[in-house]
């Protein structure tokens, strides 16, 4: 069982997958030479050939635009979008097409495409390139929102988004990317979409995060066990859209006490609709509010300011603490 970065357990995922498949093919800005601005797609080219790793314009909505058109056609496109910031340029796409062709042909057509896009912060990059907007696309009917928060969960992910008869939309937080290694198998291996995982056991409180703020929350766990004797549950979501209520549910009813943290901006993010599932399914339980740790309500500060809008683990044990204390 190998160790791999979460850079190459993306391409290894996709390498089997076009393997497996000869339908499915990949396109992009630099994806085929130069193998992607983060090297995820790094030698498919030249083991797959230039009909299969496409090098793309620059030109975010012709990437999905084509796509589109590929999968109406019965091909299964992976697109690569260099920084999620640049999607706006193709939003419409997205939205108007990709997102409804199931609906809009009463099922004879699907749209069997994933959409990979890095997003938020750990590299101090520029303005569009560390922004966190995953709630755009979890508020659009038909598509699928998936960030995996380590090597062997995008590994898995992957996989299952490429099979997936939908679109997907698959977030890859840039701060993960050679952040750590884990024990990937050798055989491939998928994990349902929808679903998320305990990542680690407790019963007095529940943190839930997702990409990179998971190992922030795993953190936190640790510093509030040893700090505070608190035995604290942790949460991974995997997928955004949709939503595992049920897992939030079960584990909520259990500790009675919540925190959620993402880097998103606090106002109508995904923690919004996290606390809202809660409230539905497990008010009786609570023994506290529910918190959120969350980027502020501003553009994103990037550069040395960014440290001070991503949620750390400071800001997440003093929200768990008053949480504890409520």
């Amino acid at each position: 069982m190998p160790k791999l970065n979460m850079v190459k357990a993306l391409n290894t995922a996709l390498f089997e997958e076009m393997a497996r498949d000869p339908d499915v093919l990949v396109l992009g800005e630099d994806v085929g030479v130069d193998g992607g601005v983060f090297r995820v797609t790094d030698d498919l080219q030249r083991k797959f050939g230039s009909q299969r790793v496409i090098d793309s314009p620059l030109a975010e909505a012709g990437i999905i635009g084509t796509a589109v058109g590929m999968a109406l056609y019965g091909l299964k496109p992976i697109c690569e979008i260099q920084f999620s910031g640049f999607a706006f340029q193709c939003f419409h796409q997205i939205e108007n097409h990709a997102a409804r062709y199931r609906s809009r042909s009463q099922g004879r057509f699907h749209c069997q495409m994933v959409i990979r896009m890095p997003y938020g912060g750990g590299v101090r990059a520029l303005e569009h390139h560390t922004e966190s907007e995953e709630q755009f696309y979890a508020h659009i009917p038909g598509l699928k929102m998936v960030i995996p928060s380590g090597p062997r969960t995008a590994r898995a992910l992957l996989a299952a988004a490429i099979r997936d008869p939908d679109p997907v939309i698959f977030f890859e937080a840039k701060a993960l990317y050679h952040a750590a290694k884990e024990d990937v198998p050798d055989e491939s291996e998928t994990l349902p979409l929808g679903r998320a995982q305990v990542a680690r056991e407790g019963g007095d409180l529940t943190l839930i995060a997702y990409g990179a703020m998971l190992r922030v929350a795993l953190e936190a766990a640790d510093v509030l066990q040893t700090e505070d004797g608190a035995s604290v549950e942790v949460l991974d979501l995997l997928t955004i859209s949709p939503l595992d209520r049920a897992t939030l549910v079960a584990s909520v009813a259990k500790t009675g006490r919540a925190v959620v943290v993402h880097e998103a901006p606090r106002s109508f993010g995904p923690g919004a609709e996290i606390a809202a599932s809660i409230m539905d399914g497990a008010f009786l339980s609570l023994e506290a509010p529910v918190r959120r740790v969350t980027a502020y309500d501003v553009a994103f500060a990037g550069f040395a300011r960014e440290k001070a809008t991503v949620p750390d683990v400071p800001r997440v044990v003093a929200a768990a603490r008053e949480t504890l204390a409520f």
